[in-house]
């Protein structure tokens, strides 16, 4: 079978998942008062390889999508997995422009990370928990489009 978006995106979209919800166990846990400097790492890595899986899940998916009938009985569901799609890439590039944001404009007395930040600390919390619930509910929904109307299977 030669390689498409048909068969690329289901290929691709476990990284992401795995990655930005690893991620944001990390950084909740930090925030819960385990501070450890490897949490940090196992946040901030993750987070950055898992939007970047996302992006590219996302262009595989929107051009599979090409490839579907336009009046398909799954149409609201496919649009609302597209709609999460992009509310999660949005929500986890938030995050990572201000972790980007605060590690270029740190000044000598300020924190090491974001994390470290008590102004932070909430909205970040907030965003891990959004993030997360996005990341399962588009999973959800990809797997409605795949397991209950059989689309993109072969």
């Amino acid at each position: 079978m030669p390689v498409s978006a048909i068969t690329l995106h289901p290929a691709v979209v476990h990284f992401p998942i795995a990655l930005l919800l690893g991620g944001s166990a990390a950084g909740l846990l930090y925030l819960a008062g385990l501070r450890r400097d490897d949490l940090r790492v196992l946040t901030w890595w993750p987070l950055r390889l898992g939007w970047i899986g996302g992006a590219v899940a996302m262009l595989t998916g929107l051009l599979a999508q090409r490839e579907l009938p336009p009046q398909a009985p799954y149409t609201d569901v496919l649009n609302n997995h597209i709609g999460v799609s992009w509310a999660l890439l949005v929500v986890y590039a938030g995050i990572l422009y201000r972790h980007w944001l605060f590690s270029s404009k740190r000044r000598a007395n300020d924190p090491d990370d974001l994390l470290d930040l008590a102004a932070a600390r909430g909205w970040l919390a907030a965003a891990f928990v959004a993030g997360s619930i996005l990341v399962l509910a588009d999973g959800w929904l990809g797997g409605e489009l795949v397991y209950t109307w059989g689309v993109n299977v072969p």
